[in-house]
């Protein structure tokens, strides 16, 4: 099944990275998900069903240098700009070099496109590092892919327009995540909802409750324990919104997948982008706990971990894919098992809504 991953991402970069007016194309995410887990061969017969949706590439409207690119930062209208731009530099040196670059630049617009700027970066960087160890890259799909991604992510990278004062606090993640306060009017779109985050009683305190990391180490640590919070919040608080509350998890993880890729100077300051990201997805879009039969039963329904990503696939939405992608991730880390029931939960709830 070798070049599959390749193939699929080749059909991929013949579409637009967005469709039907804001979506985002999920494919190159779900596929390389799908690849690690095993399912090679169901990948093609995806994307015939996946890209009979997608648009073609839009037109660029003005190529972004060295010199206008702060201009043209966040303005999703010029992201095949900013794709061609991306192109250009990973052919010119290393992709590590590239992202080193870019990340500190982008980092503060991660909620920006609902956060899939990031989520498309860090399925890439997954992708770039398996391969690393066994030849050395210098060209082809996946080296696409990281333009296609990064140059995705500079074109939604809109910061908050929230103050996000310094954290001062000392909870770990679970209890931070627990103490997010949702907004008051979970409506219209993301934007909106966030726009909602200043004047919310207890935003502020519950931002700055999360602990704040002495090194690099001890700030990928509390990292996974965020996307391991978010994961497991999502078994029993899914239900606000069962697809746009995946990503409270997905970003974190992430963030955390490209970390190896990343100079250890930049692991707090990604530790920081990450935690705003969960916190304020959260915040829009968590409502009420779920009657704790429907957890009882997700639970029931819960096989091993390969069970739960074959559940999703065979599903074949693009949102249960990848957060039992994201699941999977947190159970090898914990062996919890509520992981995988969340990613179950997740799968019966999109299913049920589709």
């Amino acid at each position: 099944m070798s070049g599959i991953l390749e193939e699929a991402y080749q059909r991929f970069h013949a579409t637009g990275p967005e469709f039907d007016g804001a979506l985002s194309n999920h494919g190159p995410m779900a596929v390389e998900a799908m690849v690690r887990h095993g399912h090679e061969r169901e990948v093609h017969a995806w994307i015939d069903w996946y890209g009979a949706r997608l648009d073609e590439p839009p037109r660029g409207l003005n190529p972004v240098t060295g010199e206008n690119w702060r201009e043209a930062l966040g303005d999703r209208k010029r992201a095949m700009d900013w794709i061609a731009y991306m192109q250009r530099e990973v052919r010119l040196r290393p992709w590590r070099d590239l992202l080193a670059e870019w990340w500190p630049r982008l980092l503060p617009g991660i909620v920006g496109g609902a956060t899939h700027g990031v989520i498309r970066v860090g399925h890439c960087v997954r992708a770039l590092l398996a391969e690393e160890p066994s030849q050395e890259i210098s060209a082809g799909p996946r080296l696409e892919e990281f333009a296609h991604a990064l140059g995705y992510w500079a074109a939604l990278a809109k910061p908050l327009e929230v103050a996000t004062p310094p954290r001062s606090g000392d909870a770990a993640a679970a209890s931070a995540l627990a103490a997010v306060p949702s907004v008051a009017n979970q409506s219209i779109s993301i934007g909106y909802r966030m726009s909602q985050l200043g004047e919310t009683p207890g935003w502020s305190a519950a931002f700055e409750a999360l602990r704040t990391p002495g090194t690099p180490e001890q700030a990928a640590d509390l990292l996974a324990a965020v996307a391991d919070a978010a994961v497991r919040d999502y078994l029993r608080r899914g239900q606000g919104n069962p697809v746009m509350l995946v990503h409270a998890s997905t970003a974190p993880n992430a963030v955390l997948r490209t970390l190896p890729a990343l100079p250890k100077r930049l692991w707090i300051p990604s530790l920081d982008a990450a935690w705003l990201a969960t916190a304020a997805v959260t915040a829009a879009y968590r409502n009420t706990e779920a009657p704790a039969a429907d957890v009882a039963a997700a639970i029931a329904q819960t096989g091993n971990a390969q069970e739960t990503f074959d559940r999703a696939v065979r599903h074949r939405d693009e949102h249960a894919v990848k957060f039992a992608d994201a699941a999977l991730d947190s159970f090898e880390r914990t062996a919890d098992k509520e992981a995988l029931a969340a990613a179950t939960r997740a799968t019966l709830m999109i299913q049920a809504a589709a």
